[in-house]
């Protein structure tokens, strides 16, 4: 065999060796998923706001999917999410198979909790979604009704629902009554926003948070009914005290806007502090897509190619538009990693405010 044979061999022995021992993930990225079977945890209780999220993604995500693997969404209600989230990060296999769509907690890690063991940059980021986060009221929380948000400040003393002390859906409210000064006090132990909301239809809690989109699916009738109103959406402000107002959220005035109906000036002070870089916080990423530490590139390529198909699916757009009257908000990779790495940089005198409220004695 001559020279020019001999190479020519040598090389395609070593095209065929590498093919055959490289994982099917390098292989065919596109087609790993194929005849596979793709399990989304959620880490709170079906009904809620995030498992409603997850459902209506993953009716979506699986045809964008290279391969599209069948698609079943597994709900772990513990800890107000962290339990599902330490699952993938501690026990869930790195395979591609298993993923997390949940809320997430960055004052967990911010503080230090101990029950979150994950943390949040050492994840696989797919994507995440931005939305916009409300506070709702019992208008019977008010002596003889509550007419107008601004009628909250006739409240003797509310009481806030929450999943615990750290969870975004009642440490927002709770900073934003602190913000106004009116008298409060937070009850834990729920195990979803759905659990809170029914509570305060039982009377037992009066003020709450959820996002635009769960106020106006699963609040609707409560608010068409009188016994609920919006008291407030939640924009982030900057350091020159600037805000834009959503022109698509009518029902409720923005959070400084109703503090200046109310006190007669921009808000301000320490709390004031906490509020803003929890909104900016939460309003930017909400919901986060992770896969576990260490998935193969292939997999993973894979998974964010679909997360990425849904945030320009015009189907899905249209959808959004007509359910919750808005846009679908997708953080891809860069920005959500960029995200989780900005909770080093929290002034210390912002995390000793938050310390204070996520104290169960405060």
């Amino acid at each position: 065999m001559n020279g020019k044979r001999l190479a020519v061999a040598a090389t395609a022995f070593m095209l065929t060796t590498l093919f055959a021992t490289a994982p099917a993930s390098a292989q065919q990225p596109t087609e790993f998923y194929a005849g596979k079977t793709l399990r989304i945890l959620v880490g709170l209780e079906a009904g809620g706001t995030v498992d409603t999220w997850a459902r209506r993604f993953a009716a979506q995500l699986r045809k964008h999917i290279p391969g599209q693997p069948n698609v079943i969404l597994q709900n772990m209600p513990s800890a107000a999410g962290v339990g599902a989230t330490n699952f993938l990060y501690e026990k869930a296999e790195p395979d591609g198979l298993t993923i997390l769509f949940n809320s997430w907690d960055p004052l967990a890690q911010a503080l230090g909790d101990q029950g979150l063991r994950a943390r949040y940059d050492h994840f696989e980021f797919l994507g995440g979604i931005g939305d916009v986060r409300v506070i709702y009221a019992r208008t019977a929380a008010v002596p003889g009704g509550m007419k107008t948000p601004a009628d909250l400040v006739k409240a003797d003393n509310l009481i806030v629902g929450s999943l615990n002390y750290t969870n975004q859906s009642g440490l927002l409210p709770d900073l934003a009554l602190a913000t106004l000064d009116l008298k409060h006090r937070v009850i834990v132990g729920f195990r979803g926003g759905s659990d809170v909301f029914l509570a305060m239809q039982r009377g037992e809690v009066d003020v709450h948070s959820t996002s635009i989109a769960s106020f106006r699916t699963r609040n609707a009738g409560f608010i068409k009914s009188g016994a609920g109103l919006g008291i407030a959406y939640l924009v982030p402000v900057d350091a020159n005290g600037h805000y834009q107002r959503n022109k698509l959220i009518t029902e409720m005035p923005a959070f400084p806007d109703l503090y200046q109906e109310i006190r007669g000036k921009m808000p301000s002070g320490k709390t004031w502090e906490a509020f803003n870089w929890l909104t900016n916080q939460i309003g930017e990423m909400t919901y986060i897509a992770v896969a576990p530490p260490h998935t193969p590139a292939g997999p993973l390529a894979a998974l964010r190619k679909g997360f990425e198909g849904v945030a320009h699916d015009e189907e899905f757009e249209k959808e959004m538009l007509a359910q919750q009257g808005m846009s679908y908000s997708h953080i891809g990779p860069e920005q959500g990693a960029a995200i989780f790495r900005s909770l080093t940089d929290v002034s210390p005198d912002i995390m000793s405010t938050v310390r204070t409220f996520t104290n169960p004695s405060h």
